[in-house]
This record gives structure tokens, C-alpha cells and sequence, in this order.
């Protein structure tokens, strides 16, 4: 056993609570727009009003909550992981967002306008429906986009509660409420393996989003989405400047991600001599172990969730990150042997047992920082699949990859103990993160597949008229250039300033915003920009819901179950069902998937798959009829889930999908869907011409046509 020097990765959150207290005005204000929405807009159409805002948003309006839905907690959780991870060559992979809204709002944006308000349409499902006058169509809409949006929403709301997390780990409230939620969690079962932490955040945040747009409805979320809106571009052209310098600005951090090899990763057995009174959560902590030829190792651990109460000798497995770069160790040798962190370490030590004097504590690191014990025993390690050893592999294509997954690392530490053998290739997948098949595929990933979401038909639905939809196109492709460019270059700056990340890369947008402000003495400006990261979530998760809530009350109840409704009972069963979605991707967020990004490209992917190739010929083409819309859903459905599908035999992971010839399931999907939808409406009888000319006869133009 190696006995470990312990010493912290925690960073100093300002301990006088003006980063909460921003943060909680912040949120304050959502709720304040939620409650004046309700009462301003309380005597309209309920339904119209609800869920689409009446058809009235101008240009800023209409501009910035389309911005807002579509920059989701991808943008600012997934995303930013991804830089972190594999370097600039992420700027090739976002590029293409730069022009996403000239190909949403140009390709679709006048003519699903047009149509919706032809039919009366609340929903994109009912625009389907009524186009080909089919409750087969509306239903299969209705079940699809559930179907995704689950996942969607479950994922968000796990980025939600990470960045609480972050925010409020060093609070004293925060910490007895988390020490009161330990207790009442069951010793075994579902619940028992869940970071106690993590579950208080997740319900606060799911009580926040989930109380304001159940409440307030469509203009809330438009409303608070201009406001997160502007609160994400605030946040990032702050974060912007403070990277550049605390990382000696653009030039040196170029130099030091040239200078960097990737990390390792693998398995470490935990032994804990010390027994405590109660059930305890560690802190993450960084180890110094001995090397070969006389160097030491720094490794990172995360932190251990629960150690139960009178356990001496207690043993846990862990994952680990190790740097390999000599320069990059010791710049955080240098920064963990002086500064705040390690007062936020003695802080958190001293809570998991106050009455303990320092000096009975292991001292490590030139007997200045107090901690607990650890044995370490490395079991198993992992070097990178490609840019292992390779200088330069942050700054060069196709960027470091290496065994980022769990599951890859489970099954590898798994194979090991069997003394079995292990297929690198067949575990890891292919040799490189971006080869150019795959840059191809995240280019109509962003720029034509985001046409396909419909979060984003239905605020195509809501504008005012033509003149404010070019506009909005303009602004929104300036707003995302001044978003992304700059994530960039922020989160690559967060490789020389947070390194060791790799445990948890969700959490780098969160944890650089308290690094950054913490760094430069201005601990209060933590709050606001965290609520960029928050806010983007917000956005997004607020959309999806009433997106779900609107098919299931409109697409489903009064639609198919009860025509003859009445207001009242709308409006109580579109309240019940918000909330119960709400509830439900809360729940399914308990347990959360390991990594943000995947699942929103599944459901970003998946969505555009199924819908962009049938809505663009309902929209264009006459001869379309019911059985064409819904044979390209479903063909474009299938192919998509056959590649993910495929994943799990050919790369051992659902969200490691196979790829045929190096191209994306969103390329295969989009193929299938556009050439069946032609040859499947072929086989059967045109629309009848009353169809035809309710949506196809021209028209006087019209302000808003």
C-alpha cells in the first residue's frame, strides 16, 4: 500500500455569500416574470396564450428565446466538457452553429408560420394533423417527440443540479441540509449510491424550473429566456477576459497546451484506516505518490460519496486522472502549496469532524495541509487511445482521445480481473476524435439537423410577422458567434488553469466561473456567471416542457380523447401535466447518465432524423399525403436507432454508436428520411385538392405572411 499525500482540488468559493446572494436575486426575478406573465395574459386564450404566446413575438423577443432554447445546457456543460477533453479541434466542431439559425429560419420559419396560422395550429403534432387531416400523424408526432424530449429533460436537469452543486458545496445551510438528507436516505437500494449533495440541488432546481413555467406558461419562458439570454452573453464576454489572463493570456496558453500530454485515467483501490462516528461524504483530493527512477506521481481523486459511520479500514474503488506533463504538475504543485484552496480544504475537513485537532490529522505536502488518511493501490490505469505521450495533441487534429466512458473503464478493469484479453480498438473505438467524416457529420448536426427540433418549429410558430423573422436571423447568428467563439478559447484556457478535470468535465463551466472570479477577488461575480450555465439549462428545460405538456393536453386529450373540453379543464389538465413531466425528468435525473453530451446528441440527432425530411416536403411539396409523412418518420427513426443500437455490438455502448464509413447516425437518418418519405407517398393516392389548395393556393401577401 502507498500512503497517500493528500491535498485538495476544491476551490474557495467566496465565503461571504455574495455569489449566492446574486444568484438567488437572479433566480428571484425569473419567478417575478413568471408571476406577472400569468396575471397580464390571464384573460386571453388560454391555449394560444400558453403555449404559443399568442403569435406576437418581435424581433428581440423572437431572437433571443430562440437563441436561448437552442443554446441548452449542452452549450455550456457538455460543450465546454468536450473543449476541456480534446482541444481546439472543438472549434470545428461548433462552427457550423454560426449559421444554423440562416438555415432554420430561412428554410422553415415563413412557411411553418404561414401554415400554422392557416390551421390554427398550437403545436407542431397539430400542424402535422391538420396538413394531412390524419389523427395517425398527430399521434405518431406526439409519441416521438415525447419519446426524445424524456431523455433531453433528464439530462438537463442533471446539468441543473451539478452546477448548484458547485456553487453551494461551501455553505454552511447547504451543508446541514445536505448532512439532514443523508440520514433520511436508505442505507440500500436505488437511492443509496446517490450523492446526497447532488440529490438536494437536483430537487431545488427542478422545484425552481419546473414552479415558474407551470405557472407562468409560454410568455414566462419567452420573458425569462430574453433574460437568460442576455444573462449568457454577459456571463461569457466576462469569463472571456479573466481566462486570458489568470491562464498569461492567449500566446502562453497556446504554448502550454502545445507543451501537454494527455492525462491517464484508471482504477484506484481506496483503504480508509479511520473510522468515523456518522456516515461522511470526502472531499475530492489530489495524491502524490512515488514514481519510477525516484519521481512522484499526482493523481486525482474524486470524492468518495458516503463512508458509513464505525468502519475502520473501510475500502472503495475509485476512478483517477493523472497528469503526465512535467511542466503542468508542477505549476499545481505550485498552486496547491499556497493560495485559498487550501483553506477551503481545511474548511471541509474540519466539517466532517470538528472536535478532530489538526495535528491528529495525516499532515502532507511540506506539513501544511491537513487531511485524512488514504492508502492508495493503483489497480488498474488506462493510457490515452491516441495522443498518449503526444506533445501538441490539445492544439492538432483530431484531438486527444482517450477512455473518457465508464463503461470503457469498467469493462476494461472487469476484463483485467478476469486475466482476460482486452481489444483495445474494440473498446475505445476509432483511433481518433474528429477525423473528417465525422466533422461532416457534426456540420449538419448543428447547421441542417438543428431545423429539424421541434422546440425550435414551435418559436417559428410565434413571430409577428416576415419582417421581424429576417431580422431575428441576423441577430441571432451574431449572438451565437459571440457564445461559442468565445467557449472556445475559455475552456482551453481552463486546461492550464483547472487541470485534472477529466473526473468531471460536466462540471468545468461551473467550477472555471468560481476559479475565475475567485482568482481575481471578486468572489460575488461567482453567482452571475454561474447563472449563464443556469440559465441556459432553464431555457432549454422550460421549452421541452411545455413542448411535452402541449402534445399530451392538445395532441392527445383534446384532440383524439375529449374535442369538447372546456377552457377550465384545459387549462387544470396543462397545469397537472407540466408539472408531472417535470416531476418525472426529476426523478429520472436521480440516477443520472454519465455524460451530458451524448444524450443531447442522440436526442438533437434522433429528432431531426424523424422530422426534418417530412415536415420540409409537408411544407413544400403538394403531393405529399399521410402515408408518405408517416413512413419518413419512422424510416428515419429506425435508421437512427439501428446505428445507436449497432453501438453496443460494435463499440460496446449505446452512446458510442456504429458508424458506417465514418459518418454520424444523423447523416444515415437524414438520408433514410428524405428518400422514403418521396418513394412511400408514391404509393399511394395524392391529398385530395381542397387539401391541396387550403394550404397551396396563393395568396394577397400580408404583413404577416
Amino acid at each position: 500500500m502507498l500512503d497517500a499525500k493528500t491535498f485538495t482540488p476544491l476551490l474557495a468559493v467566496d465565503n461571504s455569500g455574495s455569489a449566492l446572494t446574486v444568484f438567488l436575486v437572479y433566480t428571484l426575478v425569473v419567478f417575478g416574470l413568471a408571476l406577472l406573465s400569468n396575471h397580464l395574459f390571464k384573460n386571453k386564450s388560454f391555449l394560444s396564450e400558453y403555449f404559443l404566446g399568442s403569435r406576437g413575438l418581435g424581433v428581440w423577443a423572437f431572437a433571443l428565446t430562440f437563441a436561448a432554447t437552442s443554446a441548452s445546457g449542452g452549450s455550456f456543460t457538455g460543450f465546454p466538457s468536450r473543449i476541456y477533453s480534446h482541444g481546439w479541434i472543438l472549434a470545428l466542431w461548433i462552427a457550423s452553429y454560426m449559421v444554423f439559425p440562416l438555415c432554420t429560419m430561412g428554410i422553415l420559419g415563413k412557411r411553418i408560420n404561414q401554415v400554422a396560422r392557416i390551421s390554427g395550429a398550437i403545436t407542431v403534432p397539430d400542424v402535422l394533423r391538420d396538413r394531412y387531416r390524419s389523427p395517425t400523424v398527430g399521434l405518431l408526432a406526439v409519441s416521438l417527440i415525447v419519446f426524445f424530449m424524456s431523455f433531453n429533460l433528464v439530462a438537463q436537469f442533471k446539468a441543473g443540479g451539478k452546477i448548484l452543486i458547485v456553487l453551494l458545496q461551501d455553505n454552511a445551510l447547504f451543508q446541514d441540509g445536505v448532512a439532514w438528507t443523508r440520514s433520511v436516505l436508505p442505507q440500500t437500494g436505488f437511492l443509496s449510491a446517490v450523492d446526497p449533495g447532488y440529490l438536494l440541488c437536483l430537487a431545488m432546481f427542478a422545484f425552481a424550473v419546473i414552479a415558474y413555467t407551470t405557472y407562468g406558461g409560454f410568455h414566462a419562458v419567452v420573458w425569462t429566456d430574453v433574460m437568460q439570454g442576455i444573462v449568457m452573453a454577459i456571463g461569457v464576454m466576462i469569463m472571456l477576459p479573466l481566462a486570458i489572463s489568470q491562464s498569461g493570456g492567449v500566446d502562453a496558453m497556446g504554448k502550454s497546451l502545445a507543451e501537454m500530454t494527455p492525462p491517464r485515467v484508471g482504477f484506484v483501490e481506496l483503504t480508509i484506516p479511520r473510522a468515523f462516528d456518522k456516515p461522511i461524504t470526502l472531499p475530492s483530493r489530489w495524491v502524490l505518490i512515488p514514481g519510477e527512477n525516484g519521481n512522484q506521481r499526482l493523481l486525482r481523486l474524486p470524492a468518495i460519496p458516503t463512508v458509513p459511520a464505525h468502519s475502520p479500514g473501510y475500502k472503495a474503488e475509485s476512478r483517477y486522472v493523472e497528469l503526465t506533463t512535467p511542466a503542468e504538475i508542477e505549476r499545481q504543485l505550485e498552486r496547491l502549496r499556497g493560495g485559498a484552496e487550501l483553506d477551503a480544504f481545511r474548511a471541509a475537513v474540519k466539517r466532517l469532524d470538528p472536535a478532530a485537532a489538526v495535528e491528529s490529522l495525516t499532515i502532507a505536502l511540506l506539513n501544511e495541509i491537513p487531511s485524512i488518511a488514504i492508502e492508495t493501490t493503483i489497480v488498474y490505469e488506462k493510457k490515452y487511445l491516441y495522443g498518449d505521450g503526444v506533445v501538441g495533441a490539445y492544439v492538432t487534429g483530431p484531438g486527444a482521445n482517450g477512455p473518457t466512458l465508464e463503461a470503457t473503464l469498467q469493462a476494461e478493469l472487469d476484463a483485467v480481473k478476469r486475466k482476460s484479453q482486452i481489444n483495445d480498438e474494440e473498446l475505445a473505438g476509432a483511433l481518433g476524435f474528429l477525423p473528417l467524416s465525422i466533422a461532416v457529420s457534426y456540420f449538419f448536426m448543428w447547421a441542417i439537423s438543428g431545423t429539424g427540433q421541434p422546440s425550435n418549429m414551435v418559436r417559428l410558430m410565434a413571430f409577428n410577422n416576415s419582417n421581424t423573422l429576417r431580422k431575428s436571423i441576423f441577430t441571432v447568428m451574431i449572438y451565437f458567434s459571440l457564445i461559442y467563439f468565445p467557449l472556445v478559447i475559455i475552456f482551453c484556457c481552463a486546461r492550464v488553469i483547472l487541470p485534472g478535470m477529466e473526473l468531471d468535465p460536466d462540471s468545468i463551466m461551473p467550477s472555471m466561473a468560481v476559479a475565475l472570479t475567485s482568482n481575481a477577488g471578486q468572489g460575488w461575480l461567482a453567482g452571475l456567471l454561474i447563472a449563464a450555465p443556469f440559465a441556459a439549462i432553464m431555457s432549454t428545460v422550460d421549452s421541452f416542457l411545455l413542448l411535452i405538456s402541449s402534445a399530451m393536453v392538445r395532441d392527445i386529450y383534446q384532440r383524439n380523447i375529449n374535442p369538447k373540453a372546456s377552457e377550465k379543464t384545459i387549462k387544470r389538465l396543462s397545469y397537472w401535466c407540466t408539472l408531472l413531466v417535470g416531476i418525472g425528468a426529476m426523478l429520472g435525473a436521480v440516477n443520472p447518465p454519465k455524460f451530458l453530451q451524448d444524450i443531447i446528441v442522440y436526442t438533437g440527432s434522433g429528432l431531426s432524423a424523424c422530422f426534418l425530411g417530412p415536415v420540409v416536403y409537408t411544407l413544400y411539396w403538394p403531393r405529399t399525403n399521410a402515408a408518405g409523412m408517416i413512413g419518413g418518420m419512422l424510416c428515419g427513426f429506425a435508421a437512427h436507432l439501428a446505428m445507436y443500437v449497432g453501438g453496443v455490438y460494435v463499440n460496446d455502448s449505446f452512446f458510442k454508436p456504429w458508424q458506417p464509413m465514418g459518418f454520424d447516425p444523423i447523416i444515415i437518418g437524414l438520408v433514410v428520411s428524405f428518400a422514403s418519405t418521396p418513394l412511400i407517398t408514391k404509393l399511394f393516392p395524392p391529398p385530395e385538392k381542397a387539401l391541396i389548395d387550403r394550404y397551396f393556393r396563393k395568396r394577397p401577401s400580408t404583413p404577416d405572411a
